[in-house]
């Protein structure tokens, strides 16, 4: 781990002494923000200042800190947590002050241990720390209200907002670990466009790397053997070629795609995983992502029917927006990209059953 946002460590010492005291910027922070246009880090890519805007407008504000992290091959909010708090809990601190919270919640996995890091903040804020939901879905920011009011952490239709109607029925703010760090930066003056990516697949550099605006996702990898693909943004994200010049985008994610995988093979076993993940609540889940998948699986063993492919196009398209939340919509443009990069190898799974690639051992964490 490198880069601006791990400078500090896990010490609120150590930090103090790279970063320097908490700055004062009051109501000037949202206009601060603003200006430096930040996007949430979680993956949606909504802008920080409109959510601060609006917990700063409602009744009652608490300050949720998401480290969810439902998607499996992700691992920067927890690296966060792990390894530098300091910063996640600073731009905490300074979003609830711009927008009045008294109250700050941290969402994390069981296995970051956040206790002494809270402990050694003189904040004047109540600071609790909450064990995340299981499930893909549960980062989504109301199935993360849902589960700190103590229900299962499923999504609901929108509106209301969570910053008119959330926790409790309190204005809250939900960002992500990611972008509340780099709130902190924007505070100090210290802003810089960068995001954290986390990096696996056929690479000899897995991890998290902190990557400039504008590189392409192909360039942050050392590839371990020749590639087929990339999946860029996580299982909501896409896949591209090895030689797209696409940057890292949606949850911040890129998996490399040896020529020793099989990409029909991957994409049926995602899409079956992502049919599972679904929260339960919404037809188009619940019955068109386990039809994709069955679809897929078909294609995959070489007995597809006669419209399957038909299906494949239809259906994710059918599926597209008709949703609580995000879920079928992540889905089918992981399926529409796969259906482009991958249409020779459908073609021929379909025609001439798995090939030798089949047997690898899975790429993706399924």
């Amino acid at each position: 781990m490198s880069g601006r946002l791990f400078a500090g460590g896990p010490a609120r010492a150590d930090h103090l002494a790279a970063y320097g005291p908490l700055p004062e910027p009051g109501s000037r922070l949202i206009d601060a923000v603003a200006r430096a246009d930040l996007r949430g880090r979680g993956g949606a890519a909504f802008p920080a200042a409109i959510k601060l805007r609006a917990g700063a407008e409602g009744r009652r504000p608490v300050v949720v800190v998401n480290g969810t992290e439902g998607e499996p091959i992700s691992a920067k909010d927890a690296t966060l947590l792990t390894w530098a708090p300091h910063p996640v809990l600073d731009g905490a601190v300074l979003a609830a002050r711009a927008v009045g919270a008294r109250e700050i919640l941290v969402v994390a996995p069981a296995h970051v241990r956040l206790a002494a890091a809270v402990a050694e903040r003189r904040d004047r804020l109540d600071i609790s720390v909450v064990e995340r939901a299981p499930g893909f879905v549960a980062g989504e920011e109301t199935a993360v209200i849902a589960h700190l009011e103590g229900r299962p952490g499923r999504p609901r239709v929108k509106p209301p907002w969570p910053a008119e109607h959330g926790y409790h029925r309190r204005a809250t703010l939900v960002q992500n670990v990611d972008t509340l760090a780099l709130v902190a930066l924007i505070a100090r003056g210290e802003w810089s466009d960068t995001r954290l990516v986390t990096l696996s697949g056929a690479v000899r550099n897995p991890g998290v790397a902190e990557a400039r605006p504008g590189v392409p996702a192909a360039d942050l990898v050392e590839p371990s053997e020749p590639l087929r693909a990339l999946l860029v943004g996580g299982y909501f994200g896409g896949w591209v070629k090895p030689d797209e010049r696409v940057g890292p985008s949606g949850a911040g994610v890129v998996v490399a795609l040896g020529r020793s995988a099989c990409p029909v093979a991957e994409t049926a076993l995602l899409t079956a995983w992502l049919a599972r993940e679904s929260a339960g609540q919404c037809g188009p889940c619940v019955h068109g992502l386990g039809a994709l998948a069955g679809v897929l699986a078909r294609i995959a063993a070489g007995r597809p029917e006669a419209e399957d492919f038909g299906r494949l196009t239809r259906w994710t398209d059918m599926v597209r927006g008709r949703g609580a939340c995000a879920h079928p919509d992540g889905v089918a443009r992981m399926l529409a990209s796969a259906r482009r990069v991958f249409a020779a190898k459908l073609e021929d799974h379909a025609h001439h059953g798995p090939c030798t690639a089949c047997r690898a051992p899975a790429t993706l964490a399924a």
